[in-house]
């Protein structure tokens, strides 16, 4: 984990001491989304578990606006990337 958690700082940084940037936030919530969304298809009836999903959904659609309205091509660069809807 700690290891994927890395490369996935090195993939978005956006400078050498980076980890906290919007970039590097939203594909780590993203990650853990996608991890939580698998978890949720076989354990239906986790539902502490989908509440702390529909958290991290809303956190990661804060951090894209918030990206939207400081720098709107750094913001279509990162949904391009992680591949994310509009």
């Amino acid at each position: 984990m700690r290891e994927a958690k890395s490369a996935l700082i090195e993939l978005y940084r956006t400078h050498v001491k980076d980890t906290g940037s919007p970039e590097v936030q939203i594909a780590l919530l993203s990650e853990r989304i996608n991890y939580l969304t698998s978890h949720l298809k076989s354990h239906m009836k986790d539902h502490a578990s989908r509440r702390g999903l529909i958290m991290m959904v809303n956190r990661r659609r804060r951090l894209l606006d918030y990206l939207n309205r400081r720098d709107p091509d750094r913001y279509r660069e990162i949904v391009e990337r992680l591949s994310l809807r509009k």
